[in-house]
């Protein structure tokens, strides 16, 4: 069995008259007409403002992690560490040829510095002392492209520290350790600007939404809420209907402590009505009824609505031109 729950009635809503309650004085209070909100309840699914993947860059085994999912991170941390043991062979593989270049490079200079000598005492030709220089040159270049080697070996481990792509919550991690990692590889999603309500509202209500608009968002809860948790702001409407409805977002502090894909109860405007609004203080409960004192003594049953922000709604039982004293009056 579907279950309905009416909540119009009940909660609390923080609705602007374009209208406001006439002043009045003495305590009384004159009925008049009011022009007010039409307040639609509606659910709205929390989404993450934008999605960043942090991957690995190279291919290897995922050594250690260190955020699972809903923590939260800063922009530049490490995430995850991935190894490659085919890069370690590699460099000291590169080290051994570096040593032995070396020894050869020792080797060039002596000889060169000896042809130097015996070029100068007329013992060796030009041709000798060339061939000299151009074996050191030889093994000097080939030494600089060890190091260069071993340089991008050397990066390339670096390059195995996976690191947060920015400030954000952890969505969803994809790896645990021990797994192996392709190169480009998704290790976890980083909701990066914090979270935002999508709403999908019938495309009849297109008309009435604007960018800055304010809605009521209601608490946690998949179920229902108790009230009115926080208020929000429109910050964007988008042009293209899908499914037959308009989609907007919806911004507000404290979204964050909700979980993704959380349906949450929010109360858009979707045009204006007149109403009969009075102050609070002028309504008394009694035997489950709610009952107003007129001016000349007289007490009526009256239909409450919705709270607003400068009194309650009345539905039924007044009529402008009445004139309405406290509750608590003698």
């Amino acid at each position: 069995m579907m279950r309905v729950v009416f909540r119009l009635l009940i909660l609390p809503l923080l609705v602007a008259t374009s209208v406001s309650a006439p002043a009045f004085a003495g305590g009384e209070f004159t009925v008049v007409t009011s022009t007010i909100d039409d307040m639609k309840a509606v659910f709205a699914t929390v989404e993450t403002a934008d999605v960043i993947r942090a991957r690995a860059r190279i291919g290897g085994t995922l050594g250690k992690l260190t955020i699972d999912e809903g923590s939260r991170v800063k922009k530049g941390q490490v995430i995850a560490t991935v190894g490659d043991p085919k890069l370690e062979l590699r460099m000291n593989a590169l080290k051994a040829r570096i040593q032995s270049v070396e020894s050869r490079r020792k080797l060039a200079r002596t000889d060169l510095e000896r042809a130097k000598k015996l070029y100068k005492s007329g013992t060796i030709p030009q041709s000798r002392l060339d061939q000299a220089e151009t074996a050191q040159d030889v093994v000097e270049r080939e030494y600089a492209a060890l190091s260069a080697d071993l340089s991008v070996i050397s990066e390339q481990q670096g390059e195995g520290v996976v690191l947060a792509p920015a400030d954000g919550r952890v969505i969803k991690v994809y790896v645990t350790e021990g797994s192996v990692l392709l190169p480009g590889e998704v290790v976890a999603t980083i909701a990066a600007k914090g979270y935002i309500l999508r709403l999908m509202l019938p495309e009849r209500h297109a008309r009435h939404i604007a960018e800055g608009d304010t809605v009521q968002i209601g608490g946690h809860g998949l179920a229902g809420d108790d009230g009115i948790g926080k208020v929000g702001h429109i910050t964007q409407v988008y042009p293209e209907l899908r499914q037959g409805r308009v989609v907007a977002d919806v911004t507000a502090e404290g979204i964050g402590d909700y979980f993704v894909g959380e349906r949450v109860s929010v109360y858009v405007s979707t045009g204006k009505r007149k109403t009969i609004v009075i102050p609070f203080g002028y309504t008394m409960l009694r035997y489950g009824l709610t009952f107003v004192r007129l001016k000349n003594g007289n007490e009526i049953v009256v239909q409450t609505g919705q709270k607003l922000a400068n009194g309650v709604e009345i539905l039924s039982g007044l009529n402008p031109g009445d004139v309405l004293v406290p509750a608590d009056a003698k």
